[in-house]
């Protein structure tokens, strides 16, 4: 009798996920335009994880939307009560967590994410995200006259820290779904990869085991 082979996005295999997760969160970061809220709603469907927009989750607290934020307070006061809203909710995990294009540039903030969750860069060309974005105007950063050129701008400055994530996944015009698929094993991979020979001191029976 043959073996049954489990489908990629069996409920067995992201049951599996959940579990090795722990109380750790999953964490998406990127460009805007990436797809960070798009792809991660349909993730935390397939992991079965609540999700949360970490712009939605600023707003509510502050009582008015990013854009005036930046306009009344300006963008440090912003990225400080960013600061304070990730950290937490990443103390009330697992979620699945969608974060601001800026969120991951906060040293502390990085180092809250790598201790409290997995990361996931969902990593776009400038063009995807200008095609994406230059038609809403929720976008405070981009409203003036070149947002190419903001964009490349940007991406000089964030793609370096965005590279110190644990998963990096090619964010394209494909069906969101095979993104969410690409995702869901990348996430499996990283958790389940063999372990180290060096970094094993004793025998564990088990060289799948997930990596706390």
């Amino acid at each position: 009798m043959s073996e049954t082979v489990l489908p990629i996005h069996s409920a067995a295999q992201e049951a599996t996920i959940v579990a090795a997760l722990g109380k750790r969160s999953v964490v998406l970061v990127g460009m805007m335009g990436a797809g960070k809220s798009t792809i991660g709603r349909r993730m935390a469907l397939r992991l079965r994880l609540p999700f949360v927009d970490a712009d939605n989750e600023i707003e509510a607290a502050a009582g008015m939307s990013i854009p005036d934020i930046f306009e009344v307070h300006g963008e440090p006061h912003f990225r400080d009560g960013e600061a304070r809203v990730i950290a937490r909710l990443l103390d009330n995990g697992p979620i699945l967590l969608a974060t601001g294009g800026g969120a991951f540039m906060r040293e502390d903030t990085r180092n809250r994410i790598r201790d409290k969750a997995i990361s996931m860069w969902l990593k776009a060309d400038a063009d995807v995200i200008l095609r994406r974005v230059r038609r809403r105007a929720d976008r405070p950063l981009l409203q003036n006259d070149d947002p190419a050129a903001v964009i490349a701008r940007l991406i000089e400055a964030r793609h370096p820290f965005y590279e110190q994530t644990d998963i990096t996944i090619d964010s394209r015009d494909v069906p969101h779904d095979k993104i969410v698929d690409e995702c869901v094993i990348a996430l499996h991979e990283h958790l389940f990869r063999p372990r180290a020979a060096s970094a094993i001191s004793e025998p564990t029976g088990d060289p799948l085991s997930p990596i706390l």
